[in-house]
């Protein structure tokens, strides 16, 4: 072990101040600048503008509601969201990495946090390396799967790079920090992590709704201010009236019922061990068309076995096996010493007694152990075919170990005889095994239309037999061609699959990225459904929008299969709010032009939101059944088809009011009956658009149908006590309930071909 060189604690310390702690610094944001984060939107815009107006009119009843809408909204989707992140903090938390550095010409254990550059460290088998580092002595054997995705560890010695939070599988060296935290290796990574993201699709969802209807309400608004200055309207009256009808054009309750829609499904996913870490990820994962997914960890077991045997001549399998054992032993924890012991063990291959063993020696390029027969004194060796081969002075070995290579195994030889005559036993195959759930979960992503596409850092050949095995079909690429059309591509780099997601983003695709290493992070954030592996890193983990809590992929195809149910209900739930939209909006503006009065009251709009808004936030726990292929916003499809299906509901408002003009009903009174109206036939719409097929295609869900008839008992008895609205008679209402259960059925003769064509996801 070298012990001539090192820093003493002062100079430690100095440099402690200039390069500062190892330790990748994570910048978080406080909580009340999260929480203040959900008043800036395109809602909460707008509610805030008419609660300034509101104020400023001195309407405070009005003032109040629709600052408690606000408040709702914001501490609905505050909440779940904080709770997802202190689920991620938790998975974070790690042991404290210590390291053995040589300081003030003593060597001591001190918190890997504290190490700088030029510190002299020493590193062992079983360690987490703290820092990039050059070795100047020793011989190890290093995991760096989790930084670069290769499967196999590979060996360092005197001047070779190590990288920090690799793994030291066999050996021990010394070496020289040379970076530490942000400059590391794993730091840059990191720091790349930052710099990734895609912008939410379901915040432009939500924008282009807006959008929409407010172009609609800015019309009908102008149209009212224009007749009512013609028309000598006083403004007093005009004014609150049209601020209400801006209220009712605002879709309130979206942002709440998507957040609670996805909150309510991560907490099914988290029970399937599905830690969602970013709420939006649940839609995104309904209209994902492409998963990028890395082998080595997530799609193989990151682990090597015993995959083939290649006797030569008379020797058996089991005779081949067993000298390749002896030739290793568990003490040195080598992962092929381990995995040839393994397979002797399952095999039950007997061993002869060892009288002495040679580790592996990268110099030598095989182990060697020695062991008696009849007397006679044996050798068995295990190491680099072409170095065996050239001991044991055999040929016609090339081309068996040729093709195993070219199958993306690790191929080692096998030779053993009396000492000075050594024979060439055959070869070994070595490689990363598929998991076992891969093949299913795959096969299920298929079936939802996702292309799975395999990224790893390992060569061709590897990569080739590896999606044969899974059965993905398709060229296989390096990364010079990463621009192409591929189904895997092999010997990537970091970077490479960062670029990758961004270019498939490019071509419109939602891109979802399974991964567990360091080397994945970028990918993750980038991509709009990242997804980190039961093993994964904790920079993999941060980066990731889905976490996996169980081992295996079967929680991805949960995730897809969630989502595209969460999508049928945010579907519903947007096709219901336009609609009610423009058929509220049409009849309290056109109410106002044609009968020169006004249809319904301002607070009844208010209380309407109530009554049908938030009521329908139930469809996040309705029944529905997923779509087969990647779902896909087509707003300007819903908004045609929301229109239309509004008009036949603006008919039946109309009727309403010309019904209760006929019979001759006081003005108060018309107005509750309008707005009894109104809260039926949203109810009514719910059930109508909710099933693609005739109304009673699929069986609501139980919450939405309690919510509904207790609905419609509430607004029917507040009716009938004259409570915040004039009385209207029990029997008039009964008779409107059934008039529009009539209607409703009427209607869905005529839903049914609209929505199945209108309402298909766009190109």
């Amino acid at each position: 072990m070298s012990a001539d060189v090192g820093l003493t604690e002062a100079e430690a310390q100095r440099r402690l101040a200039q390069y500062g702690p190892n330790a990748v610094i994570e910048v978080k944001q406080r909580i009340w600048l999260l929480f203040l984060r959900k008043f800036w939107a395109p809602v909460p815009w707008m509610l805030e503008i008419t609660l300034a107006l509101e104020l400023i009119l001195d309407k405070r009843p009005e003032a109040a509601i629709i600052g408690l809408l606000l408040v709702f909204n914001a501490i609905l989707g505050f909440r779940q969201e904080h709770k997802a992140q202190n689920a991620l903090d938790a998975l974070k938390k790690r042991l404290r990495i210590m390291a053995r550095v040589f300081r003030d010409g003593q060597w001591r254990s001190i918190p890997a946090h504290d190490l700088v550059p030029g510190d002299l460290v020493h590193i062992r088998i079983g360690d987490i390396v703290p820092a990039d580092m050059t070795l100047t002595d020793g011989q190890i054997l290093v995991d760096q799967s989790a930084l670069t995705g290769e499967s196999m560890p590979v060996d360092r010695s005197a001047a070779s790079a190590v990288y920090s939070a690799s793994i030291v599988r066999r050996g021990e060296a010394s070496g020289t920090i040379t970076a530490t935290g942000a400059q590391s290796y794993f730091g840059k990574t990191a720091e790349l992590v930052r710099g990734a993201g895609s912008k939410s699709h379901l915040e432009e969802l939500v924008l282009a709704i807006v959008r929409y209807l407010v172009i609609m309400d800015g019309f009908l608004v102008a149209a009212i201010l224009i007749y009512a200055t013609v028309a000598h309207m006083p403004l007093a009256e005009i004014l609150p009236f049209a601020l209400i009808l801006f209220v009712a054009s605002v879709p309130v309750a979206l942002p709440a019922t998507f957040t609670l829609a996805t909150a309510m499904a991560s907490l099914g996913l988290a029970q399937r061990g599905v830690l969602v870490t970013r709420l939006a990820a649940i839609e995104e994962a309904a209209a994902m068309s492409d998963l990028c997914s890395d082998k080595t960890g997530t799609l193989t077991q990151n682990r090597l076995s015993l995959v083939a045997t290649k006797p030569f001549g008379n020797v058996t399998p089991a005779q081949l096996l067993a000298m390749a054992a002896i030739a290793s032993d568990d003490a040195t924890q080598d992962p092929i010493d381990l995995t040839i012991l393994a397979a002797a063990q399952a095999q039950k291959v007997t061993l002869p007694q060892r009288l002495r063993f040679t580790p592996f020696d990268p110099a030598t390029k095989r182990s060697e152990a020695t062991f008696e027969v009849d007397g006679a004194s044996w050798q068995a060796m295990k190491g680099a075919p072409q170095v065996l081969a050239a001991l044991a002075k055999a040929s016609d070995w090339e081309s068996v170990a040729q093709d195993l290579a070219s199958q993306g195994a690790r191929v080692l030889a096998v030779a053993a005889g009396p000492v000075g005559e050594l024979h060439l036993l055959g070869l070994l195959a070595l490689a990363d095994p598929i998991r076992t759930d891969a093949l299913q979960a795959l096969g299920t992503l298929r079936s939802f239309g996702v292309r799975v596409r395999m990224v790893t850092g390992d060569n061709v050949a590897t990569a080739k037999t590896v999606a044969k095995t899974l059965g993905l079909t398709g060229p296989v690429c390096d990364r010079a061609e990463i621009g192409k059309d591929c189904a895997v591509y092999a010997g990537v780099f970091p970077e490479d699959k960062f670029h990758l997601v961004q270019g498939l983003q490019r071509q419109h695709k939602i891109v979802g990225m399974t991964g567990d290493g360091v080397n994945d992070a970028p990918a993750l954030k980038q991509a709009e459904v990242g997804i980190a592996v039961e093993s994964a890193t904790d920079v993999a983990k941060a980066a990731a929008s889905l976490v996996l809590t169980n081992p295996g992929l079967s929680g991805v195809a949960d995730a897809v299969e969630t989502g595209r149910r969460v999508y049928q209900r945010l579907l519903t739930y947007t096709l219901n709010k336009i609609v009610k939209t423009f058929q509220v909006a049409l009849f309290l503006s056109l109410g106002l032009l044609i009968f020169r009065s006004f249809v319904i009251t301002p607070f009844l709009v208010l209380l309407l939101l109530f009554a049908n808004d938030f009521i329908t936030m139930s469809l996040a726990s309705d029944h529905v059944r997923p779509s087969r292929t990647p779902d896909r916003w087509n707003v300007r499809a819903l908004i045609f088809s929301s229109l239309i299906v509004a008009i036949a509901w603006l008919a039946y408002i109309f009727c309403v009011y010309l019904v209760g003009r006929a019979i001759n009903l006081p003005l108060s009174s018309l107005q509750t009956l309008d707005f009894l109206g109104l809260v039926f036939s949203g109810l009514a719409n719910v059930f109508l658009v909710r099933e693609r097929g005739h109304i009673w295609g699929s069986r609501p869900g139980a919450f939405l149908l309690w919510a509904s008839l207790a609905d419609i008992v509430l607004v029917s008895l507040l009716a009938q006590k004259g409570l915040l609205m004039a009385p209207l008679s029990l029997a008039t209402t009964s008779w409107l309930l059934i008039a529009t259960v009539l209607y409703t059925l009427l209607l869905d003769q005529i839903k049914v071909p609209l929505l199945r064509h209108l309402t298909k996801p766009a190109a």
